[in-house]
């Protein structure tokens, strides 16, 4: 019988997915891709590849602002890169809804204005790109001189978003480095090996 539970949990980190997307690619005011499709247990990570963006949580109504009611949306902070850099700043979260969309912009004025925003699940009611058409429409300001809406620790995966919101916070790992599922297979399996033997 726990062999079983062994299994179904090594089952779970194997088919769980690591979606990587790319930041400010190239220099462009961009995540690449723009929105990805997950299921609970999988994580998007980000690579920063240029210059100095956030992800930041808003809500599909309010593309530029950060998530702040009833709960503090997730932020990875600024995350700068210098011209030449050969290491690049990684930070990711866990996907522990697939029901609902969740909807990200970078917070350094006036990126979001010009299309940096991204998405986790849009629907076919509320699309990638309408929210994209939102926020490039001006129809909310970025926050004043790139300052930082908040740590990027509070998240309640439960939680709702801001006014019109349909976005929980996803669950903040605080990783700095992305390295995947790949130590958590490793301890699994070990765990499969302990107990056949």
């Amino acid at each position: 019988m726990r062999f079983f539970a062994v299994a179904a949990a090594l089952f779970t980190v194997v088919s769980a997915e690591t979606f990587t997307v790319l930041v400010g690619e190239n220099g462009g005011l961009t995540y690449t891709p723009e929105s990805v499709v997950a299921q609970v247990g999988d994580t998007v990570a980000f690579r920063f590849l240029s210059k100095n963006h956030t992800v930041t949580q808003s809500t599909f109504a309010k593309p530029c602002e950060p998530l702040t009611t009833p709960t503090i949306g997730i932020d990875s902070g600024f995350q700068a890169v210098p011209a030449g850099a050969t290491e690049f700043p990684e930070w990711s979260f866990t996907v522990e809804d697939d029901k609902t969309p969740f909807w990200f912009f970078c917070n350094q004025a006036p990126h979001c204005a010009r299309g940096m925003v991204f998405a986790v699940n849009p629907t076919a009611e509320k699309t990638f790109d309408a929210f994209k058409a939102t926020a490039i429409g001006g129809t909310a300001p970025a926050a004043p001189g790139g300052s930082a809406p908040g740590t990027g620790t509070s998240a309640n995966p439960t939680g709702t978003g801001a006014s019109g919101s349909d976005s929980p916070a996803p669950t903040n790992n605080g990783a700095r480095m992305v390295s995947g599922n790949g130590a958590a297979l490793l301890v699994t399996l070990g765990l499969v090996a302990g107990l056949v033997l």
